[in-house]
């Protein structure tokens, strides 16, 4: 994954993404890791939302920390 920062965020913020999310593959592992977080991080079990692309595949809108969000496309 390569991530190119275009914000005005630290890089090292941007450059731990892909540790973050490695191994997220369903969303019970994407709702399990955003309730591990710290305080403030996410908001607790929440995904801001889910969006059915068709019987398989979802799309899930998670906040993140310093006002990053991740989108996560999941089969």
């Amino acid at each position: 994954m390569s991530i190119e920062n275009k914000t005005e965020k630290p890089d090292e913020l941007i450059e731990s993404i892909p540790r973050e999310i490695a191994g997220h593959d369903s969303l019970a592992k994407v709702l399990a890791w955003a309730a591990k977080q710290p305080e403030g991080d996410t908001l607790k079990q929440v995904v801001s939302d889910v969006i059915v692309q068709d019987e398989y595949t979802h799309d899930a809108i998670v906040p993140w920390k310093d006002g990053l969000v991740i989108v996560y496309g999941i089969t």
